[in-house]
């Protein structure tokens, strides 16, 4: 497919990055001819030095052949616009990065509407969205959900005490009374998806799917399960923090907010009228200490420099914090964080790739839009899909077990009438109208369902 991306800031250069890597033709456009250098040096890509509501500049970049526009550079009525005239001279799709939280879900719509947008997007609303998932399972350091939380899929990674090291598969399954699967295994940047005789070891990082009710009830029984979180101390004032902690205060959380920015703590203040702002710098120990942090359940770094989210995420480690989750854009960053024993590691840029590469692929089915959710995870080694089944699939009536399924492909999850969540034996048959969930190593690259078949 050909997309044009407007913006090559940080999260333009990750979507550009993941939208190559699956095999389209894109076009990048800045304003900067610095970065337009800069992005073709690194990327095999055609780019445009100009602005993304200019239309010979659109012209140029060959807009009538743009099957996806997508605009995200820093400001959301510039992103607005150029979707707005990116249609009007051809473009198929259009998407928006859209982040100002005055924005509320009522004028999104109208704007959606008006600017005939067919998606906006707003990075970090959905990281907070991700750090709520993580806060409220403390025990895993990634937390997707699929089918409106009928299943969940977790990531943990396997300490030396854990009640699974040494264990196979087969023989946990045998033990424990909940509906689960153990989908895929990482090993020394290895990737497993693992059959019954596999034996797990320390310092495997472990994909768990399972039920909401089901997942509690395993990791309490594996002795997995860390205190819930309700006080959450949150360093950096970014649109982040804002919609963290008004999505915890919302569920009853306690949040502390640490923010250098006197004006910016100010405003935070009577936006968020539950969480309390601490004018300080959250880098200076004494200031943490101060504000309680040998009390708090959980410490989230949201400050715009990786350095500083990393130094503080290890200084709160040194006082056991139960739950720490870092804030990390750069790769290089974030496999340090890693090796350094970082709880957990979140970035934004990934997290919309993530969106946009969704979006394409589903786009990309002949039959229609049969994705539904799309998740990287295992280092982005692998790809969790939820496809919906339509009529006249392939696999529909076969039990599991009969499937001619590609390897490194696995079946972990079926919701049927969108309600019912089934963790997959091999004598289950798939329905026409299920929701089902599918494991697979990322070099599958996975557009439809019938692509799991031989």
């Amino acid at each position: 497919m050909n997309v044009i991306v407007v913006g090559c800031g940080k999260i333009g250069t990750a979507v550009i990055s993941a939208l190559v890597s699956e095999g389209h033709d894109v076009t990048a456009m800045d304003e900067n001819p610095d970065v337009i250098n800069e992005i073709t040096n690194v990327y095999d890509i055609m780019a445009v030095c100009g602005n993304g509501a200019d239309c010979e500049t659109l012209e140029e970049a060959r807009i009538g052949e743009c099957d996806i526009f997508v605009a995200v550079t820093g400001s959301d009525e510039l992103n607005m616009l150029s979707c707005f005239i990116a249609k009007k001279m051809g473009a198929g799709h259009t998407v928006a990065r859209i982040r100002n939280p005055e924005y509320n879900d009522r004028s999104l719509s109208f704007m959606r509407q008006q600017f005939e947008l067919s998606m906006s997007i707003n990075p970090e609303l959905s990281m907070a969205q991700e750090l709520y998932n993580l806060l409220k399972i403390p025990s895993a350091f990634k937390v997707e959900y699929f089918s409106r939380r009928n299943l969940e899929m977790i990531e943990v990674r396997l300490k030396k005490d854990s009640a699974l090291v040494g264990k196979k598969i087969s023989k946990i399954r045998d033990r424990e009374k909940q509906h689960f699967l153990i989908g895929a295994v990482l090993r020394g940047g290895q990737l497993y998806i693992p059959d019954g005789n596999f034996e797990l070891c320390e310092g495997d990082i472990v994909s768990i799917v399972a039920s909401p009710a089901d997942m509690q009830k395993l990791l309490k029984s594996l002795d997995m399960i860390k205190k819930a979180v309700k006080d959450v101390m949150i360093i950096g004032g970014s649109k982040t923090a804002f919609y963290l902690a008004k999505i915890l205060s919302a569920t009853g959380t306690n949040v502390k907010i640490i923010e250098k920015n006197r004006e910016n703590c100010i405003k935070l203040g009577e936006l968020l009228p539950k969480t309390v702002l601490i004018h300080g710098d959250g880098s200076h120990h004494d200031v943490l200490m101060e504000e309680g942090l040998r009390t708090i359940d959980a410490f989230v770094a949201l400050t715009g420099m990786d350095e500083e989210n990393i130094l503080t995420s290890l200084f709160a480690g040194e006082f056991n914090v139960p739950k720490i989750v870092t804030k990390i854009n750069s790769d290089e960053l974030t496999k340090m964080g890693e090796k350094l024993g970082l709880d957990s590691v979140i970035s934004t840029k990934s997290i919309t790739a993530d969106i946009i590469i969704r979006y394409a692929r589903a786009l990309e089915n002949s039959a229609g839009s049969n994705i539904e959710t799309l998740y990287k995870f295992m280092e982005g080694k692998a790809e969790a899909i939820e496809f919906n089944v339509r009529k006249g699939a392939r696999i529909v009536g076969t039990p599991i077990k009969a499937l001619s399924l590609k390897q490194g492909i696995l079946i972990a999850g079926i919701i049927r009438e969108r309600k019912t969540a089934i963790i997959p034996t091999g004598d289950d048959i798939i329905n026409e109208g299920d929701r089902v969930i599918v494991l697979a190593s990322a070099a599958h690259r996975l557009g439809d369902l019938s692509d799991i078949l031989r």
